[in-house]
C-alpha cells in the first residue's frame, strides 16, 4: 500500500517551531530541508568546502519539512492538525501532499539523512553514506528503516548525550520504545555490558536486532516485542524512554520496580509544554538530577533519592 508524503514549506525563521509541530503528527522522525547555513553544515559534516551547484541554488529563506504517513494512519487528520497548529502560531506556510510507494518514500527520505556528530564521542552514520570523517569518534552504523529513530531529531540527540554522560563499563540497560535500537546500540558501543530493547512494533524490534548485528554487538543485545515494560524482568543500571509525554507518564507509575538505588532513568520526547505533567507523574522517591533542552524539547535524567 502507498504511503503519504506531506511537505510543509515555511520561512527559515519558523523552521524550528514548525518542525516541533510536525513531530507531533508521527511517532517517528521528520526530515527537514534547511539550507540557511549550508556552507557551515557541510564543512562540519564532511570537512570540505566543495558543494554541489544544485544545493547552492536552493532558496536560503525557506525550509521544507517532510512527513511520511503510513497506510495505517490517517493523512487527513495529520493535515488538519498541521494547519490548525501552524495557524495558531501565525506561521506562514504552504503545504502539499502526495502518495508514494514505500521504496519511493524511503529514497526521498534518505537524501536528508547525513552523518551527524552527537555529544563528544558519537557519530551516527547511515549505512548508505560514506562521505564522513569520524575524527576519532565512535561510529554507530544505522539502517533505521522508514519509521524508526535516526538521531537527527532533538529528542534522540538529547537522549544520546545523556547516555554518553551516564553509561559506564558493565552497565545493564533497558530501552523502552527502542525503535531502530539507536539508543541500545549506542550504550553498548559506549561500554554497557548488555541492553534490552522493547517496542510495541514488531518491525522496530527487527530493525533494532539488525542494527545491533550491524555494529557487532548482537551478542549483548536482546530485542523484545511488547508494550512498555510488560515483558521486562529484573533491574537495570540505565533505563531509557524516548517516547512521548503520555507514554512516559504511564511508564513512570511502576518504573521503580526496575531500578536499583543507583539506576539512572532517562526520559525524552517531552515537549516543554508537557514538562510539568511529566514531573508530576514521577514517583516521590525519584528526583531529577539532570535536564537537557534543545528547541523546545526536554530530556530528563532521574534517580532514586538518597
Amino acid at each position: 500500500m502507498d504511503w503519504t508524503e506531506i511537505v510543509v514549506e515555511v520561512n527559515t525563521k519558523d523552521i524550528d517551531t514548525a518542525g516541533n509541530i510536525a513531530q507531533m503528527t508521527v511517532p517517528y522522525g521528520i526530515y527537514i530541508e534547511d539550507y540557511s547555513m549550508l556552507e557551515e553544515e557541510v564543512m562540519e559534516i564532511a570537512k570540505i568546502d566543495l558543494i554541489d551547484e544544485e544545493l547552492l541554488r536552493q532558496d536560503r529563506t525557506k525550509g521544507k519539512i517532510h512527513i511520511y504517513i503510513s497506510p495505517e494512519d490517517n493523512p487527513n487528520e495529520a493535515l488538519s492538525f498541521l494547519k490548525e497548529r501552524l495557524d495558531a502560531e501565525k506561521i506562514e506556510y504552504q503545504i502539499r501532499s502526495d502518495t508514494c510507494d514505500v521504496e519511493g518514500c524511503l529514497e526521498n527520505w534518505k537524501k536528508y539523512f547525513h552523518p551527524i556528530n552527537i555529544g563528544k564521542k558519537l557519530l551516527i552514520r547511515p549505512v548508505w553514506r560514506d562521505d564522513y570523517d569520524p575524527q576519532g569518534r565512535i561510529v554507530l552504523n544505522l539502517e533505521p528503516g522508514l519509521a524508526f529513530g535516526t538521531g537527527t531529531h532533538e529528542t534522540t540527540r538529547l537522549c544520546l548525550e545523556a547516555l554518553e554522560e551516564f553509561t559506564f563499563s558493565g552497565a545493564r540497560m533497558l530501552d523502552v520504545g527502542c525503535g531502530s535500537g539507536i539508543l541500545s546500540v549506542a550504550a553498548l558501543l559506549l561500554g554497557a555490558e548488555s541492553a534490552t530493547g522493547i517496542d510495541i512494533d514488531e518491525l522496530a524490534v527487527k530493525a533494532s536486532v539488525e542494527n545491533a548485528a550491524r555494529n557487532h554487538v548482537s551478542d549483548r543485545y536482546t530485542g523484545i516485542h511488547g508494550n512498555l515494560t510488560e515483558k521486562a524482568e529484573g533491574t537495570y543500571d540505565i533505563i531509557t524512554a524516548n517516547i512521548v509525554a503520555d507514554a512516559i507518564i504511564m511508564l513512570s507509575g511502576d518504573i521503580e520496580h526496575f531500578m536499583d538505588e543507583n539506576t539512572v532513568y532517562i526520559m525524552s520526547g517531552i515537549i516543554d509544554t508537557r514538562l510539568d505533567d511529566v514531573l508530576s507523574a514521577l514517583p516521590e522517591s525519584l528526583e531529577v538530577i539532570r535536564q537537557y533542552e534543545d528547541k523546545g524539547w526536554i530530556c530528563l535524567a532521574a534517580k532514586k533519592k538518597a
